[in-house]
């Protein structure tokens, strides 16, 4: 069955509420382990269901924002999910107290989860929860309709994209500018958005008995073995290890395109000959992507030619398009879903590698996990297996890039590394602001600006007034729409570097650990399945000293002045 042939279904709140007590009377009556695991079982189809509803909702409105039917049905969820939310903890509550749990079939990873379910919800938050959907939802809108004129054309912030690393300077220079102006103009809107989203959601925060929303959103984020001072510690490291690097990548970058000096309209342009770029249409790269999965591995194989098949992508940019990428599990159809906005940069390869990884990794876990939340791990864990994708396909980059291959590697690692910085910038950004919710939007944007030196320290915004105060953060959804859901993908950059390590030393078991924590999905926390992959974990003293050496080494070995 094709993804155009899954059928969604408005669920009622009437239907909802009465299965939902139907499912936790018959768990709550469970007389023993048996009995209780049926209903556990019986309960996971229903809410699979849910799921795969909002789910299928979601995508086909992040396809086409404007769609009526899919705006109407998406507020509805907004509004429903609040509400739902706490049936989920009366379940919680059921599961947590049973009188035989040491005997029910469930990884303790869950019980661990649910606990984390419990801590966030309380019925009187029901209508700020509602609020903040609304504000995410609005947020997205104003992005996903954005009009950037230039030149005569109308692009979105995807297709501008290709203008922004242009051959031309003075074309990247203009495109960066066309840019910034649709930031510019909706700075109120940006700011307003954001200043109603930090205060609701301190204000939640506080009505749920915690100091303020770091605590709260930590335990939103489900991190279950480590606390805010190990990530703060982790970002001092970043910061001695990783920054130095990065300022060198930025010097030969400049070498290179015979620049005293880049300008911020720069940063994005690498190589004099241009950027690498994948050979061929998307079409193409999906088939190239297909060879490439059918050698890599008897479970790639098999899991490529179902998502081709049942064509499981959209991945061309459109008007009214959300920004963005990201892969999806419908449970009904034991299926993933990726979505892109593909604009003919390398990013449209290493997305559609990286959102693999991710559906690659459901894949497997569905044929070994029944409970649906326990489909993805934590959102530090989901991303090893998708940043390590990338890392393992680069044998087969010259499936892609042909010519370009070695200009493709080392533009790769290059920014692998080059996004530790700035990754620990948006989760520094997210302690100030709520640590400080009292700021005012001036405030907020000037802190942006003041942690930008110490982890960007070489950007210079020279003319580009939004910017030099601090506004570069609008573009930065995860601030926006999932707080604290940033310094995850660092965390498994780091871990997945340490695979591309073992991978140029020609280490065998590489693979099979990367397959192992697959199959795990969120059986395990993030700590535990770094330790099942045989890596460091990178909260480790000096794990990022030994990764950031044989990076370098790579970057070396590789005559970039001739690129």
């Amino acid at each position: 069955m094709k993804f155009e042939d899954f059928k969604y279904e408005h669920l009622d709140e009437e239907y909802l509420k009465n299965n939902y007590e139907i499912n936790l009377d018959k768990l709550a009556k469970a007389t023993d382990a048996k009995s209780f695991m049926d209903a556990f079982k019986e309960f996971n189809v229903f809410r699979g269901h849910i799921e795969t509803m909002q789910i299928l909702c979601a995508i086909r409105h992040s396809i086409n924002t404007a769609d009526e039917y899919y705006d109407k049905e998406t507020r509805y969820w907004d509004n429903i999910n609040p509400i739902m939310q706490e049936y989920e903890v009366k379940m919680s509550d059921i599961i947590l107290n049973c009188p035989f749990r040491n005997d029910l079939n469930i990884p303790e990873t869950y019980f661990k989860l649910l606990e984390n379910q419990k801590k966030q919800f309380s019925p009187e938050i029901i209508e700020d929860l509602q609020e903040e959907n609304r504000l995410i939802t609005e947020y997205g809108k104003l992005n996903a309709g954005a009009k950037i004129f230039f030149e005569g054309k109308e692009y979105n912030l995807a297709s501008i994209g290709p203008l922004l690393d242009d051959d031309n300077r003075e074309t990247r220079k203009a495109a960066f500018t066309a840019v910034t102006k649709f930031y510019e103009d909706n700075e109120d809107k940006f700011d307003d958005i954001y200043d109603k989203l930090v205060k609701l959601r301190d204000k939640i925060a506080r009505k749920l008995g915690y100091k303020n929303y770091v605590e709260l959103g930590y335990i939103r984020m489900d991190r279950l073995d480590y606390d805010e001072n190990m990530v703060a510690k982790y970002r001092e490291q970043v910061v001695k290890d990783i920054v130095p690097i990065t300022l060198k990548i930025r010097q030969r970058q400049a070498k290179r395109l015979g620049l005293e000096k880049l300008e911020c309209y720069d940063f994005g342009y690498k190589f004099k000959t241009g950027n690498p770029k994948p050979h061929g249409s998307l079409d193409e790269l999906v088939l190239a992507a297909k060879e490439m999965y059918s050698e890599m591995s008897t479970e790639t194989k098999e899991f490529f030619e179902m998502m081709v098949d049942q064509e499981l992508f959209d991945l061309p940019t459109r008007p009214n398009k959300e920004m963005g990428g990201y892969c999806v599990s419908i449970h009904d159809y034991r299926a993933p879903f990726i979505f892109a906005n593909s604009n003919g940069t390398s990013q449209d390869v290493d997305t559609l590698t990286h959102e693999a990884g991710h559906a690659f990794q459901t894949h497997m876990t569905m044929k070994e996990v029944d409970i649906p939340d326990l489909s993805f791990g934590t959102m530090e864990t989901a991303e090893i297996n998708s940043m390590s994708m990338e890392f393992f396909a680069h044998p087969w980059s010259k499936l892609f890039f042909k010519q370009d291959t070695d200009k493709y590697h080392y533009y790769h690692i290059s920014e692998s590394l080059s996004f530790l910085p700035y990754g620990c910038l948006v989760d520094h950004f997210q302690h100030e602001i709520y640590n400080h919710p009292e700021m005012s939007k001036d405030e907020r944007k000037a802190t942006w600006s003041r942690l930008e030196k110490i982890y960007l320290p070489d950007n210079d915004y020279s003319g580009f007034p939004i910017l030099e105060k601090g506004g570069y953060f609008y573009r930065q959804g995860h601030i926006f729409q999932t707080p604290f859901y940033y310094i995850d993908y660092t965390l498994a950059q780091v871990c997945a570097l340490q695979f591309y390590v073992r991978i140029l030393n020609k280490d065998e078991n590489a693979w099979k650990d990367y397959v192992n924590i697959c199959k795990l999905g969120g059986t395990k926390s993030f700590v535990e399945q770094v330790k099942i992959a045989n890596l460091k974990v990178p909260f480790e003293e000096g794990c990022l000293t030994d990764v950031a050496k044989k990076m370098e080494e790579e970057l070396d070995k590789i005559d970039d002045s001739k690129l």
